[in-house]
């Protein structure tokens, strides 16, 4: 089997909501073209469906794909979201970055995404340390990127507000 069949099997799998199958298409896809940045970005995201997979090894993916493609913004975009659901905000952040100034026509989205997903997770996830000094560090930096996808500056919004 070809790395490309491997891949649209795989792609047919996911499509399913068969994660195990789709995972071991890819993983099949990466054996016949390690170079496939595609497969390795199809093996991360079948991945979060499998539970025995550690996150580290879905990173892992993610990252290789980049490496293989860091002109692709989706692949940024997907390993930006993984990390806000890690608790990693900082790579998160960059990853948001690095996606909106490959895809600049669509910035807005993953400066709101980063926005939206910072301001719901963050707290969770800092809980132990979520004092008023640290709810405001955190809403102030998603009203930052809330503020930049919509293009308005602080002075602006204050006077709008």
């Amino acid at each position: 089997m070809s790395a490309d069949e491997a891949i649209a099997a795989g792609e047919q799998a996911l499509g399913q909501l068969d994660y195990d199958s789709a995972y071991k298409h890819f993983d099949k896809a990466i054996k016949a073209d390690p170079a496939s940045a595609i497969a390795h970005f199809c093996k991360a995201e079948s991945a979060l469906g499998v539970p025995k997979v550690e996150p580290e090894e879905i990173l892992g993916l993610y990252k290789k794909a980049i490496e293989l493609d860091g002109e692709n913004p989706q692949f940024r975009d997907a390993l930006a979201s993984y990390c806000v659901d890690l608790g990693r905000f900082n790579e998160a952040e960059e990853q948001y970055n690095a996606a909106a100034k490959l895809d600049g026509d669509n910035a807005a989205f993953y400066w709101s995404e980063f926005a939206v997903q910072y301001a719901r997770k963050a707290p969770v996830i800092m809980e132990q340390f979520l004092d008023d000094k640290t709810r405001d560090m955190i809403r102030q930096k998603a009203l930052t990127y809330a503020l930049k996808a919509l293009g308005i500056e602080k002075d602006d919004a204050k006077r709008l507000l």
